[in-house]
């Protein structure tokens, strides 16, 4: 076997790195948990609640804290390294779980009480959500970083598979209680698998948090690529929250399905984006980025503006296989730029705040959904087909080329 064989990327060669089954492992878990209460506390607050308003506030609280304190975050796992603090995450996450459940189930849970649960576990989700982006690149060599990012891309696809379509069937069996419970379960279950994880340490803290913190702000701010990012793709996932919110509540009140079929609807997602992640991620993607941003979002943008004209249940899953094809590439892309033009001594700092600016809008266009969609859905549809539009405009324009770099 000659040299140039023997080192070829693959899968394969990618799964033998140590750790880097476990690492996965737990992501899966933490993952598909992860989709899972996404799409429970909607189902919850629209059914205990009556409410599209405070479906939206829960989203929108569940995530914006948490988005807030990333800088923090990001100069914590530079500082104490990223396994300890992913499993702390992901014990607070189950136990926050288990409390609004509990409540719920014995009838003392007043939305305040539910606002104020979601938002305190908020705060601790940057620690794991970016403590596992930036082991992907500290444990795998530059070559099979694609390769790894297909699979960290994939985690979130899998996910979002499983955890929909599972929420949705258990949502609709048992109430939104148990299903908080189960995926309190998954939660645990990922912090015992990652327990012990290699964790490779960098440099660049100077002993400081809240100066380290602000250093993440001013890298990201430096950086030409994750301030254009940020732009880009925070108004992509503007129009991704919108529609996320106003999805079930089309569901629910113009289709009058149950939540089996929104769960059903997000796996259809999945599937697709699966599909294509795997395939994109044998592609390389160097020089060509921007244009692979700017192509994805304009899918995305195509799917959700097919779902408002034509809102009929077999064409809605129609387009959300067609919204999944165009996902698959997106994340694979953001991931390995982002990647690729971070000094790996700013892993932490850079990722938690790249990674909060850029889906800063997905909390932001939920609560604007839950606000408008009472009033029309159909126009809260147009404006998240806007956003993705205009997300691609500013990925083709603002995201530089290597040539620009130079």
């Amino acid at each position: 076997m000659t040299s140039s064989t023997h080192d070829a990327p693959s899968y394969g060669r990618l799964f033998a790195i140590a750790g880097f089954p476990r690492l996965v492992a737990s992501m899966m878990l933490a993952r598909t948990a992860g989709q899972m209460v996404s799409l429970v506390l909607v189902l919850f607050a629209l059914q205990r609640y009556g409410s599209a308003e405070i479906a939206g506030a829960v989203t929108f609280l569940s995530i914006l804290p948490g988005l807030v304190g990333s800088p923090v975050a990001g100069a914590l796992l530079d500082r104490h390294g990223r396994t300890r603090l992913m499993v702390l995450d992901y014990v607070i996450a189950g136990c926050s779980l288990a409390l609004i459940a509990t409540l719920a189930l014995v009838d003392l849970l007043p939305v305040a009480a539910l606002l104020a649960i979601v938002t305190i576990t908020s705060l601790t989700q940057p620690l794991s959500n970016t403590g596992v982006r930036t082991l992907f690149p500290l444990i795998v060599p530059r070559h099979l970083w694609e390769r790894a990012n297909a699979i960290d891309s994939n985690g979130y696809v899998v996910a979002s598979i499983v955890g929909p379509a599972l929420a949705g069937a258990l949502v609709a069996a048992f109430g939104a209680p148990v299903a908080l419970v189960f995926t309190a379960s998954l939660f645990s279950a990922a912090a015992v698998v990652a327990l012990g994880l290699r964790d490779p340490a960098t440099k660049g803290e100077t002993g400081r948090l809240l100066p380290d913190a602000w250093r993440g702000l001013a890298y990201v701010a430096r950086n030409r690529t994750l301030r254009a990012l940020a732009l880009a793709v925070s108004t992509s996932n503007l129009g991704w929250g919108m529609f996320f919110l106003a999805l079930p509540v089309l569901v629910l009140q113009r289709f009058g399905r149950g939540p089996e079929f929104v769960g059903l609807l997000f796996a259809l997602l999945g599937i697709s984006g699966s599909v294509a992640v795997l395939l994109m991620g044998r592609v390389s993607t160097r020089g060509r980025e921007r244009q692979w941003l700017a192509l994805a979002m304009l899918g995305e943008a195509a799917a959700i503006a097919i779902v408002m004209l034509y809102p009929d249940p077999l064409i809605v899953a129609l387009a959300m296989l067609a919204l999944g094809i165009a996902t698959g590439p997106f994340d694979i892309v953001l991931f390995t730029l982002r990647q690729r033009r971070t000094d790996p001594a700013w892993l932490g700092r850079a990722f938690a705040v790249s990674m909060a600016l850029n889906f800063v809008g997905f909390p932001i266009g939920s609560a604007i959904a839950g606000a408008v969609v009472p009033i029309s859905i159909p126009l809260v549809l147009l404006a998240a087909v806007t956003c993705e539009t205009l997300g691609a405009v500013f990925a083709f324009v603002g995201v530089p080329g290597e040539d620009a770099l130079a």
